[in-house]
């Protein structure tokens, strides 16, 4: 086959990673199917074997400990912490191994179809335990309160607004949206949590201290709260070679590592957006790149704030899988270049850049596109207002023939990522890139 074979003939060809590498199939979602099929397997399970009771004589504690289970899965897996370290065991495998198994392992970002998948069977288990709850009530168990039931059926409401405006389609249109209530009514859940909770050990005559459900909750808490422990306002330069694009210089004392983000605002109990963190060998701060590409976006571009809000820690990216691979070719678009950047800057994996964008000096600046040369060997940057928008897949695949790279990882909008992900992974090449699961 040529290095120069055309994307019609890599697309069309029979293959069967075309129907096993689909974007329906992928991790994240398998991962939420596993979640999905362990939960229905022990309702069913627990049918047979009666460990949910009966029909007026429901195990409620039983019922609960399996929903409260499942949103502490849900919950816990998208803490910071744990991020980084599922990131650190992954990228623990040697590039020794088969590349089969750190094509694998370089899937760790999908662990959010762990909590959507935990989430979302918590608030069917926790639907489940309201009808439960009822049932018993209405044939008069003195062990089930109106209080309980009360506080039980607002929670299963805040469930269901909170996962309808999580649903994709819904969550990309009015993610302003989808933030305040996760965020808000998430709060509101986690308090009524502990009210539920005790109400139910106090309708059963057990003591709530020290219950498994009182130290979950206590965990869950301490989870939630810990970013916001750390909420500080901070300084900032900013420099503005266009309209389109800003820099932003942070120095107070946090100096993150490649492949790491963090999340800035300038209205904390509002919207927050999460940025690669470009971080310079030898410089103590970081930079961030802020791009055109909404109303937030817009706003600080045109009026550049003096300080914005930082909580949480560094947190590991998608493109901290690069150290699982002997060699990657990297391709961004647009502002995509600020991920990649501190990957060409730390020279820790041997890399290949493909940059697609509009007028690059005059959007981003000389000194930037001059840095990106400076630290990459003959990258490909493609100015797309003199040569029109590239194929894309086709570059990337001629660039790993040409160059003997492993992976590629691919930094842009989510359209074009899902194709060229699914291009390469149709050709058996391990490719990588944000899934807009949060």
């Amino acid at each position: 086959m040529s290095d120069q074979i055309s994307t019609r003939e890599f697309r069309q060809g029979f293959n069967l990673r075309r129907f096993t590498r689909h974007p329906a199939l992928i991790e994240y979602r398998r991962l939420a199917a596993i979640v999905a099929i362990a939960n229905l397997w022990l309702f069913v399970q627990g049918v047979a074997e009666g460990w949910w009771g009966s029909f007026a004589a429901f195990d409620l504690a039983a019922i609960a400990k399996i929903a409260l289970l499942n949103f502490s899965l849900g919950i816990l897996i998208r803490q910071q912490r744990v991020v980084n370290l599922l990131f650190w065991a992954a990228t623990r495998v040697p590039v020794t191994w088969p590349l089969q198994l750190r094509w694998l392992a370089g899937k760790v970002f999908h662990f959010g179809g762990l909590h959507s998948g935990g989430t979302v069977a918590g608030s069917i288990w926790f639907i489940f335990l309201v009808f439960a709850m009822l049932s018993n009530w209405r044939a008069s168990d003195p062990h089930t309160s109106l209080t309980t039931i009360g506080l039980s059926g607002a929670m299963v409401a805040l469930m269901v607004a909170m996962t309808l405006t999580a649903i994709g389609p819904l969550r990309a249109r009015f993610h302003n949206r989808f933030e305040l209530v996760h965020r808000f009514a998430g709060w509101t859940l986690l308090a009524l949590f502990w009210g539920q909770s005790a109400a139910l050990h106090l309708d059963a005559g057990n003591p709530f201290v020290g219950s498994f459900s009182f130290w979950m909750l206590s965990l869950l808490t301490l989870s939630i709260l810990s970013p916001w422990l750390t909420l500080k306002k901070v300084p900032i330069e900013v420099v503005k070679p266009s309209n389109h694009a800003v820099s932003i210089r942070f120095d107070y004392g946090d100096t993150p590592f490649p492949g790491s983000s963090n999340a800035i605002s300038v209205n904390p109990l509002r919207e927050w957006h999460s940025f690669a963190n470009i971080p310079t060998p030898g410089e103590s701060g970081y930079r961030l790149v802020v791009s055109r590409a909404g109303d937030w976006t817009g706003r600080f571009i045109d009026n550049p704030p003096s300080h914005v809000w930082v909580k949480g820690i560094t947190t590991s990216g998608v493109a901290r899988v690069e150290v699982l691979f002997r060699k990657v070719v990297y391709v961004g678009t647009g502002s995509g270049i600020g991920p990649i950047l501190p990957h060409l800057l730390a020279h820790d994996v041997p890399n290949y850049l493909i940059w697609s964008t509009r007028s690059p000096r005059a959007t981003y600046g000389d000194a930037l596109v001059d840095e990106i040369e400076a630290n990459t060997d003959d990258p490909l940057i493609w100015d797309t207002d003199t040569r029109g928008k590239p194929d894309l897949s086709q570059l990337a695949l001629e660039a790993v023939r040409k160059t003997g790279a492993e992976a590629v990882i691919v930094i842009s909008n989510q359209k074009l990522t899902q194709r060229v992900i699914y291009d390469m992974e149709s050709e058996g090449i391990p490719a990588f890139g944000a899934i807009w699961d949060s």
